[in-house]
């Protein structure tokens, strides 16, 4: 997956509380058997006004100019502000894909289920929690100046305002380190293949009777 260092980037406001993965990406799209593809059915049941479904070209579609997402002001932004409980609801992996996919590298909201924060960081999106008045006022402030930009800077877990104030934030180190290098869970695992590869050799040579057990399924 990509890597996160340091990203600035226009700000988009999700003004609703307990926002679920359902409605981050409906489930009619979960029946695709890729893993791209995603982003043009974000948030697709307030994105868009008739009913989605796999496959569909966007460009046929009747947006709801209402949609935050929809608004000219928005259009090109890769941070998400939210309110509290943001993916909340069903596990699947699917949100953090739609939400990587439409552009969005960070998040930023008073609290996140559980297993929606888990797979973030597994999918390069860095999913950041600040407290609520802290939220409130970014609110504020995105709403009242069009062209609002934050810089995320991972490194030095620090969020920078245009005018240079700066907003700490926490992370657990070892998120911190898959994200900084860009490793998903493959990724780590693919960093001891020699250890791997060593191993599976010393096993065949001291057991070689399993080479033939598995040639033979």
């Amino acid at each position: 997956m990509d890597k996160f260092t340091v990203h600035k980037g226009l700000v988009a406001p999700m003004d609703r509380e307990n926002v679920d993965t359902d409605a981050i990406i409906p489930k009619q799209f979960l029946k695709s058997i890729r893993k791209t593809g995603f982003g043009p059915n974000l948030f697709d049941e307030w994105r868009y006004l008739d009913p989605g479904y796999p496959g569909q070209d966007p460009a046929s579609r009747k947006p709801n100019p209402d949609f935050v997402l929809n608004q000219p002001r928005y259009k090109g932004a890769s941070i998400l502000l939210a309110r509290k409980n943001f993916g909340c609801g069903s596990s699947r992996e699917h949100a953090p894909w739609a939400l990587q996919q439409y552009g969005f590298r960070a998040l930023i909201a008073p609290s996140y289920a559980d297993i929606f924060f888990n797979n973030c960081f597994k999918n390069g999106v860095l999913p950041i929690v600040l407290p609520e008045s802290v939220v409130a006022q970014l609110f504020d402030e995105v709403h009242a100046f069009p062209g609002y930009e934050l810089t995320v800077d991972l490194d030095r877990q620090v969020i920078t305002k245009a005018q240079g104030d700066a907003i700490p934030f926490d992370v657990q180190p070892f998120r911190k380190y898959c994200l900084l290098n860009g490793f998903d869970d493959i990724g780590l695992t693919l960093r001891q293949s020699d250890k791997i590869r060593a191993f599976e050799a010393h096993r065949l040579a001291t057991k070689p009777w399993l080479a033939h057990t598995l040639g033979a399924r």
